[in-house]
């Protein structure tokens, strides 16, 4: 008269995924002949929220060196302060560059 009872349990397989992390981006601040240090000074501290000091050492670290990073971002802010910087630049009659590398 009985009736058997079978029971499945769930059985969980959790499987490990190998998640990568967005690369982050280096903007990079490139020398030129034309550009007056104190506009790279001003442009550091305007889109880059750098102090004056660190500006005026990261603008020498460019004039001397042929580049600097300005800061490493995620790619849609890198590629939006680049934007920003060659905008700021464009708009003051200087041929500042600035790019963006994955780091």
């Amino acid at each position: 008269m009985g009736t058997d009872v079978v029971v499945e349990k769930d059985v969980v397989i959790e499987k490990k995924k190998n998640i990568k992390l967005p690369s982050n981006y280096k903007v990079v601040v490139l020398n030129d002949d034309h550009t007056p240090m104190e506009f790279v000074i001003t442009m550091l501290m305007t889109i880059f929220k750098k102090s004056q000091a660190n500006s005026i050492a990261l603008t020498l670290e460019i004039h001397n060196e042929g580049s600097a990073i300005a800061g490493i971002y995620s790619f849609e802010i890198a590629e939006q302060k680049v934007l920003d910087g060659i905008n700021m630049a464009r708009n003051n009659g200087f041929p500042l560059m600035l790019k963006a590398e994955v780091e």
